[in-house]
């Protein structure tokens, strides 16, 4: 029979044991002969003992491991298992004899095949646990086994051998249940397997590792025991008695504890690795958890296991000791019981459950004195202690006084560090737990009767060994040793005083103070982290301890300013964060409380300064007289409590009272008001202005409550009369009670203040309700302080006070969707009860705000489209209750925009917008619109450039000047633009770059309609008769021309005209580039006027150059391209160009320079656009001019002298500016092209970033053209002196302008002596360099701005004393037969007064009779 054939029929036949058992009922009578008999011939048929082995088994095959059902089973049906062995035996007993091997080797071998086609079965190759059918297949064949070993046919050790042979590594498994059915114990398998160490531990390690799946509990249960089993044996075998271990090999012993102390070490190294993150179901933890003590009811002892425990914990807390104690020192406070290892804690706490404390402590003091540790693992373990065993700390204090009684005996070091770490230790856990280091270190130091103070010795030990700690301590511990110093007696002062020497020392270099420290601040465990109110803890702790003392706490006492010595480090905080904090005024009660006793005792002991003492009682009085209720003093109420129900009553009142009444309780309302805010009642309310915080609310908590009380009651009082009259037909109640709010000045101005920053800051969050209050509020605030002087806003860019009604709607800014939104519903709540209200006074406009009105008439036609169309009056009833339909309506957004466009339509709101006060001028809008942030606009940007376009062409373009329009003049609504968006932008803070990004406001879209309008007012030029008509290039720049000063002496000035040129200039960019050229007609004959444009760019342009000296290249192009369009305009193009650019190059020779400088850039633009504009004509002569100067100047850097083209010699000296900055081998030609040229002009040099290559260029053409005295005319001050170079200055700014008096004696005095005196024998010389010299000392002495541009080169003395020897020898060596001139006398009259040694000088050198300079 086959195996597979003897499954297959397991379940179709009746079991072997069960057949033998019905053969013996029915044949009670034969004999035990005939029965064996029988089974034998049975055996003979049925050769297969692998089938037999399966087929004898447990009655309850499911359930191999039930003990109690196997005894029963042997109990009713022995014969049938001694009957089963027999039979067993004596199959194998025949089947050995045939084959001639041992019955024993036979056995071996069937057993073992049977077992490996068992756990061989194809599976999953990790899992270490058996299945349920291979547990019920093995216990079949276990209990076989087990008879055969009882009948003696199978040897276990053979047995062992035999699997050993066949496994490289056991299944822990199959071990576990060879020691269940008694077949193998892991004792005789540790005694008889000599490599048993190599496999045990691994395979342990896999078992852990292995995680069941989650549906097979039943294998989560098996684990468990199959590791409890092994742990229990090796714990059993391991740990016995010395009595017990006699019986045992030494060497079996070792291998079990070595065995358990890998695994161990196994689960330290884990820990380690993850003591950051929380722990889960992981390996090791499956191994900890094994660690209960009921080990013992398995395998080991009770003994066993508490020395098993008490060993893990030894290897624990020393294994791998690599820490210093420096470095535990540092790394304490990481150590804490919240940072350990969920892991490491829970071991801890497994083998502390089976000792007392005082065992776990003698064991630990044990360790700490005989092994090398680890630091971090015995604290640790510690802070485990302390948190889950109350008595814990008792047996630590005990310890650490164990540890400072024997370091102070013996003057251990070891003992010593080791007690202070372990209280340390102790006190990170928490006050709750173990005292903080603080009272440790008082307790066992601070004391004439502490551990130190028995000997000097022992005291010199004690600071020596706090001096060596001082480099690793962390800088909680220096304070408290500062702070709380060690008792020590006065004579030896002064060696306290060297280790708190050192101590601050150490401090210094941390940046950590100790003065500043809290007196009652546990300072150990507040870290480096100051806390914001430890005064005020202080304060309360001194108080509390007073109370319940009667006696200032010695921590105050020592801490006076007259203390002890080593309270000096207590002396600042005390006077400076405590005292203030104690003393800060308060309202003093009747009957002194503990805080006030507590304060006269102090000033009793001395220990506050008189001075301060008279300052706070004085503060304190001050303050209950403005805090008093005078009505109800004697009662001692709440001012707030009595105001609130004085309001309440008001409320009442003005739903039923009457004018008597109303004012008589007002009145009362006035008083309480005065008595809370007492403000300077002496002074009218005429003569103050208010000053109006608006960027933070900062006011008192009883002010704020006062002022949100009155509010909150006005609001509801105006729902209520609304509710039941409009505002027409109400009483004058409200008016009243804003007067008397506004007579109060101290109140006004919190009430202003909190109406401001609720309108500005809060205004999304206020519901309709509280914005139908507040506005009504306005209304009457607006009304009663109508001829007030006003209100000073601050931080607001206001130089005058403005009224009250326009300081609060400063804050409705509306530049986003949502506060638009809230605007307009404020304003219409406002307008509303404002036109309602006023339907019953003879002078409505006192109750309509026009800054409302303004704001209303920029929202409603913005954001309700319906608005725009015309208005058509109807006969409605004017008369309807706005403030009811504000009520009324449920949803929210339909409720305003219906209120919205009836108050548009309404003709009381319409009659207003011809009041002039009322009307909103085009300026006003365009600078509401500017403000709008666009990224989020209610608009699209098609939807807002409709929009714009409608303002500006059909509502302000036909709309008459006098009502703020442009009264149908397109050049009006261009001014209007220009004009808004450079207020809009010289508002902004400057930030030098005039490409400024105003992609979140409105700017672009402006920006725009601006372009819109210059095309329209080209396209109508060209279109009429007379193209100038306009005049559109004058009056631009004369519109912008006043906001370019001309007075630029300060910084501030000159930097305001450069902001403002950048915006124009940003402008100019946008507009078309053929508004800024006028054409002129005489005749039939059309010509270029660039006058203008010349003007503008000497005057102002030259200001701003970037890069310095040359305009930008985006101005240049556009500039050129303006001339080139326009003259296409003309009937001869390109001799109107040649006249138009002669006039630039002789009048604006910035635009020529400039042109020149870019013309890499520009010439294909330029070119371009003259081949479009003419159709291929060639271009005009002077454009050819320029191309052939840089031609010409190109090649004269590269050595080769071509023919000189007769253009100016500006263009010439440009030009070869030019090339010289962009050829770098041209420095070397400079000299030789310069002498090889020989002009009859001069070539000046341009300002350059790079001093040095300045310097030398200009050296090199000053060696050139010094014997010509034309160079000087470039620095004579006076323009008529300049000659040819007239235009020189126009180049520059009038800034640099100034410094030409610098130059000239910078450049002279870094030149050589030879080339110094070549230029001082230039006709004209000592004119200019006296004239250059005064200019320069009058800088000096004007203190000019000017001169911090500088050069870095030489200091402003160096540089007056250089230039005043130089002069001097020029003057000496000069021959007096060139030096007799009118105008040289003029300059000696000159310097009498700056300096009188030069006049002596020219007087001593120039004194022959006058004639004609040479």
């Amino acid at each position: 029979m086959s195996l597979s054939a003897s499954r297959d029929r397991v379940s179709q036949k009746r079991i072997v044991s069960s057949l033998l058992a019905g053969h013996v009922v029915k044949r009670q009578k034969q004999g035990d002969g005939q029965l064996q008999e029988a089974a034998i011939q049975l055996l003979e048929q049925q050769q297969d003992l692998c089938s037999l082995f399966k087929e004898i088994g447990n009655p309850d095959p499911s359930n191999p491991f039930n003990t109690d059902k196997a005894e029963q089973m042997n109990q009713t049906e022995g014969i049938s298992f001694t009957i089963t062995g027999s039979l067993l035996v004596c199959g194998l007993r025949q089947q050995a004899g045939q084959l001639g091997v041992p019955l024993v080797t036979l056995s071996v071998k069937f057993v073992l095949e049977r077992l490996k086609g068992i756990t061989g079965i194809e599976g999953d190759k990790t899992r270490e646990v058996l299945t349920a059918s291979q547990r019920v297949q093995l216990g079949v064949l276990l209990e076989s086994t087990r008879e055969l070993i009882i009948h003696g046919a199978l040897c276990r050790k053979g047995l062992w051998q035999g699997y050993m042979n066949d496994q490289k590594l056991p299944n822990l498994h199959v071990v576990y249940l060879l020691q269940c059915y008694n077949i193998l114990k892991l004792k005789d398998i540790l005694e008889s397997d000599e490599g048993v160490r190599l496999w045990l531990v691994p395979q342990l390690k896999a078992l852990c590792c292995w995680t069941p799946p989650q549906e097979e509990k039943e294998a989560m249960q098996t684990q468990q025991k199959v590791l409890s089993a092994i742990l229990g044996s090796l714990v059993d075998v391991g740990f016995q008695s010395s009595q017990e271990q006699a019986a045992v090999e030494k060497k079996c012993v070792l291998l079990c504890i070595s065995a358990l102390d890998d695994m161990l070490f196994w689960l330290l190294d884990t820990a380690d690795i993850n003591s950051a993150q929380e722990s889960s179901e992981t390996a090791t933890e499956r191994w900890c958890q094994l660690f209960v003590t009921s080990l013992c009811d398995i395998s080991a002892s009770p003994d066993a296991l508490q020395r098993f425990f008490m060993h893990s914990l030894t290897q624990t807390l020393a294994y791998k000791p690599q820490l210093a104690v420096s470095d535990a020192i540092a790394l304490q406070n990481k150590w804490i019981f919240a940072n350990t290892s969920p892991l490491l804690t829970s071991l801890f706490r497994k083998l502390t459950v089976v000792f007392s404390m005082e065992q776990l402590m003698h064991h630990l003091q044990q360790v700490l004195e005989t092994h090398e540790i680890s630091w971090k693992h015995v604290l640790c373990f510690l802070s485990t202690l302390l948190v889950y065993n109350p008595s814990a700390q008792p047996s630590l204090r005990a310890l650490l006084s164990r540890l400072l009684t024997s370091a102070f005996d013996g003057y251990d070091s070891e003992s010593m560090i080791t007690a202070f770490l372990l209280a340390r230790q102790g006190a990170l856990q928490g006050p709750a737990i173990f005292p903080s280091y603080s009272d440790w270190f008082k307790e066992s130091f601070g004391m004439a009767s502490g551990f130190h103070a028995t000997s000097k010795k022992s005291l010199g030990f004690l600071l020596k060994f706090l001096s060596d700690l001082v480099p690793f301590e962390p800088s909680q511990y220096l304070k408290v040793h500062i702070i709380h110093p060690p008792y020590v007696p006065v004579k030896y002062r002064s060696l306290l005083m060297e280790y708190v020497s050192l101590a601050k020392t150490r401090l210094a270099d941390l940046k950590r103070s100790v003065e500043n420290t809290g007196l009652f601040q546990d300072i150990s465990s507040a870290g480096d982290a100051p806390s914001l109110c430890q005064e005020v803890k202080d304060v309360e702790k001194a108080c509390s301890l007073f109370e319940s003392t009667g006696k200032i706490s010695a921590t105050v006492m020592e801490a006076r300013p007259q203390s002890c010595p080593h309270s000096i480090f207590r002396r600042t905080y005390f006077l400076s964060r405590f005292l203030p904090a104690l003393l800060r005024p308060r309202v003093l009660p009747v009957k002194a409380d503990g805080q006030m006793s507590f304060i006269e005792a102090l000033k009793r002991a001395d220990k506050i300064p008189a001075t301060q003492y008279s300052s706070y009682m004085e503060s304190c009085q001050r303050l209950r007289q403005q805090t008093r209720i005078s009505l109800h003093e004697e009662n001692h109420d709440d001012p707030l409590h009595v105001l609130k129900l004085q309001l309440q009553e008001q409320r009442k009142l003005v739903l039923n009272g009457n004018d008597g009444d109303m004012s008589a309780h007002l009145s009362k309302i006035s008083n309480t008001l005065s008595f809370i805010f007492p403000g300077l009642p002496d002074d009218p309310l005429e003569k103050n202005i208010i000053q109006l915080k608006t960027d933070m609310l900062s006011l008192p908590e009883l002010h704020l409550q006062v002022v949100d009380l009155v509010l909150k009651s006005f609001c509801q009082c105006i729902l209520d009369a609304s509710k039941a009259h409009p505002p027409n037909k109400q009483n004058m109640w409200a008016s009243k009670f804003v007067c008397v709010l506004v007579c109060n000045t101290q109140f006004l101005s919190c009430l202003l203040q909190r109406l401001w920053h609720l309108l500005h800051n809060q205004g999304s969050v206020l519901s309709d309700l509280h914005i139908i209050g507040l506005a009504a509020f306005l209304v009457h605030l607006h009304t009663s302080m109508s001829q007030s002087p006003g209100v000073q806003l601050i931080s607001q860019r206001q130089p005058n006070p403005v009224s009250v009604s326009e300081a609060l709607s400063s804050a409705l800014v509306c530049n986003t969707r949502t506060r638009m939104h809230f605007c307009i519903r404020f304003c219409v709540a406002a307008m509303c009860y404002g036109i309602c209200r006023g339907d019953s006074l003879p002078q409505q406009d006192d109750l309509t705000p026009n800054c409302l009105y303004k704001k209303l008439q920029y929202l409603i036609p913005r954001l309700l489209p319906e608005a725009r169309r015309p208005v058509s009056y109807g006969k409605g009833d004017q008369e309807v209750n706005c403030i009811g339909l504000l009520c009324n309506e449920k949803d929210t957004t339909t409720r305003w925009k219906k209120t919205a466009l009836y108050l548009w339509r309404h003709p009381a709101f319409s009659r207003l917008q011809h009041e002039p006060q009322y009307q909103l001028f085009f300026s006003e809008w365009l600078a509401n619109e500017l403000q709008v942030d666009r990224t989020k606009d209610t608009f699209s940007d098609s939807e807002r450039l409709e929009y714009h376009q409608w303002v500006c062409l059909h509502l302000y373009l036909t709309r008459p000047e006098k009502q703020g329009g442009c009264g149908g003049s397109m050049k009006s609504l261009c001014s209007h633009l220009i004009t808004a968006i450079m207020d809009q932008q010289q508002s902004e803070p400057c930030q030098g770059d005039h490409r400024l990004s105003q992609k979140g406001t409105c700017f672009p879209d402006i920006l725009c309609i601006l372009q819109e309008v210059i095309y329209e007012i080209e396209l109508t030029n060209l279109s009429g008769s007379h193209p100038s008509r306009t005049d559109k290039c004058d009056w631009l720049f004369e519109l912008v021309s006043p906001r370019f000063s001309s007075s630029l002496s300060s910084d501030s000035a000159r930097l305001s005209c450069e902001h403002t040129l950048n915006i124009w200039n940003r402008i100019m960019l946008a507009l078309p580039s053929v508004s800024f050229v006028k054409v002129k007609a005489e005749g039939d004959r059309m010509f270029l006027d660039c006058k203008k444009l010349i003007q503008h760019v000497n005057n102002h342009q030259r200001s701003v150059c970037s890069p310095s000296g040359f305009l930008s290249l985006q101005l240049t192009s556009h500039f050129l391209r303006s001339v080139l369009c326009v003259t296409s305009r003309c009937s001869l193009v390109a001799e109107e160009f040649n006249k138009a650019w002669c006039q630039i190059t002789n009048q604006c020779p910035l635009l020529l320079v400039s042109t020149v400088y870019w013309w890499e850039q520009l010439s294909e633009v330029l070119l371009s656009l003259w081949s479009r504009l003419r159709d291929g004509e060639t271009p005009p002569k002077q454009l050819q001019l320029i191309v052939n100067s840089q031609n010409w100047a190109c090649g004269l850097m590269r050595g080769q002298l071509l023919h000189l083209p007769s253009a100016p010699a500006l263009l010439l000296a440009s030009s070869l500016y030019v090339s010289l900055q962009g050829r770098a081998e041209g420095k070397q030609c400079v000299s030789d092209a310069l002498t090889a040229w020989q002009p009859e002009r001069d070539i000046k040099h341009r300002e350059e970033h790079c001093h040095q290559k300045a310097l030398r260029l200009c050296t090199e053409v000053l060696t050139v053209l010094v014997d010509s005295a034309d160079w000087l005319l470039i620095f004579k001050s006076n323009d008529a002196e300049k000659g040819a170079y007239h235009s020189f200055p126009l180049v520059m700014s009038n800034r640099f302008d100034h410094l030409m008096p610098w130059v000239f004696y910078s450049l002279l005095l870094q030149q050589s002596p030879e080339l110094q005196q070549r230029a001082a024998r230039c006709l004209g010389f000592l004119s200019t360099a006296v004239s250059c010299y005064i200019s320069l000392l009058q800088l000096f002495l004007d203190g000019s701005s000017v001169i911090a541009t500088l050069g870095s080169q030489m200091q402003s003395g160096q540089i007056l004393s250089r230039t005043k020897i130089f002069l001097l020898r020029a003057i000496s060596q000069m021959p007096t037969s060139t030096l007799f001139s009118r105008h040289i006398m003029q300059l000696k009259s000159l310097c009498v007064d700056l300096d009188p040694e030069v006049a002596a000088a020219l007087s001593a050198h120039l004194d022959i009779p006058d004639h004609p300079f040479l």
